[in-house]
């Protein structure tokens, strides 16, 4: 009899991505609430949603012997909650939100592994002259709680531009905000956290050098990496990075002090029987290592270059986890030596997009770079400001997946591509 895994927000290219899987002719693989509800609805609710998936669950007439997370807020939330219901192995309640809420994760971090940890403190964006709470000098970042990537992160240089990100923060902050704090009722907060709750805000300093996130699993205590995947960024790139590349060719001495770092957190804050990947930055110039944030889940970011690589998506680990399973994963057995995740990035001025690369465009890539796939994210007549979950740096009009021998092919082929790739955009005036 087959097992019937339940993925939030499934795309057909993870489903694809998933045939790929050690036992994918044993597994039934269901959508669990769409991608338009979980993921890019404009407004949600936590609690509708989990009230949505626990219908959908149970009207469902076999077995529940799966519940896997790949997106960030809310899947990632409504998972645990979900799992516990149904008797699934999965991390507690508590252990997540603690990695979910910047500012708590942050007071955590400084507890066990302080010397990772930037300069930061939290902020209410709706008292009366905000900056008055920032212990920080100029520049620095600041950000709400809960975001979607970048979304109202803003690097803020003196007090009339923390003034202009304040005032977009207060715009934009509760749409995340709200159904947030629904989810952190599930869980016995602390003092600091009741009062900085999922419509505040963390102030940080500014850190420097190229990112990296080790992709794990802890199952029944046992902490273990599968990957590493560095984030680098292209001479004049629009935004902080613009490419995931597997594997990450940052120094052997940097990976175990990432994944030490790691383990570390997660057993203090008691996680257990979950996936994680933590996001990292490395000044090279210094050798000095910063800790960014922890993601409680696989990231479906990373699915299709660990399958290009790996030759098996990373969604095995968190099945087996879920079907009670030591995790493992294939090793380098894809069809390159080396695999990126690229974003196709156009300058953050607004815009009509007016003509996209066509099929015979794309085809033609494609012949002149076998394994290279294109995803776009808008249409011809889109209005660039309309759309959704982009960053405070530049808009994404899609994602590039390419394969090199080695991380200099995928710098050329990257910039190849976005030369290649037919796009017009006509600027509007504002």
């Amino acid at each position: 009899m087959k097992r019937n895994i339940f993925v939030i927000a499934l795309e057909d290219k993870q489903r694809h991505a998933m045939e790929t899987l050690r036992k994918a002719k044993e597994l039934e693989i269901h959508e669990l609430l769409s991608v338009d509800t979980a993921v890019e609805a404009e407004k949600i609710s936590f609690n509708q949603l989990l009230k949505e998936a626990k219908a959908q669950l149970d009207n469902f007439s076999g077995s529940i012997d799966g519940i896997i997370a790949q997106w960030d807020f809310p899947t990632s939330v409504l998972v645990p909650l979900l799992c516990q219901q149904y008797h699934i192995p999965s991390p507690t309640i508590t252990s997540v939100l603690t990695c979910e809420h910047k500012l708590w994760s942050r007071i955590e971090q400084q507890k066990v592994i302080p010397e990772v940890v930037p300069k930061f403190c939290g902020v209410d964006p709706f008292k009366d002259n905000p900056i008055e709470q920032v212990t920080l000098d100029f520049p620095f970042w600041i950000k709400p709680v809960k975001a979607f990537s970048s979304h109202l992160g803003f690097k803020v240089e003196n007090e009339t531009q923390f003034d202009q990100a304040i005032e977009e923060i207060r715009k934009g902050i509760r749409q995340l905000g709200d159904p947030f704090n629904e989810a952190l009722e599930y869980a016995d907060l602390p003092e600091e956290i009741k009062e900085l709750d999922g419509n505040s805000c963390i102030a940080e300093e500014i850190v420097k050098g190229v990112q990296a996130a080790p992709e794990g699993t802890v199952f029944q205590g046992e902490f273990n990496v599968h990957g590493i995947i560095s984030q680098p960024k292209s001479d004049g790139s629009l935004t902080l990075f613009d490419r995931l590349e597997y594997p990450s060719n940052l120094p052997e001495h940097v990976h175990h002090k990432m994944v030490e770092t790691a383990k570390t957190f997660l057993t203090h804050i008691g996680y257990d029987n979950g996936c994680f990947n933590a996001e990292f930055m490395w000044d090279e110039a210094t050798d000095k290592l910063w800790l960014i944030e922890f993601n409680t889940r696989i990231s479906q970011s990373h699915s299709e270059i660990f399958v290009l690589v790996d030759g098996m998506s990373n969604h095995e680990v968190a099945i087996d986890i879920a079907l009670g399973q030591r995790p493992s994963l294939l090793n380098r057995q894809g069809v390159a030596p080396v695999a990126a995740k690229c974003f196709i990035p156009y300058a953050h001025e607004d815009g009509i997009v007016k003509r996209v690369p066509s099929k015979e465009n794309i085809q033609a890539l494609q012949q002149r770079l076998p394994h290279t796939d294109v995803c776009l994210d808008v249409a011809p007549g889109q209005r660039l400001s309309d759309l959704l979950h982009q960053d405070s740096f530049c808009y994404r009009l899609g994602t590039l997946y390419i394969t090199g021998n080695n991380h200099e092919d995928i710098e050329e082929r990257y910039k190849f591509c976005l030369d290649f790739l037919d796009f017009e955009i006509e600027k509007v005036d504002l």
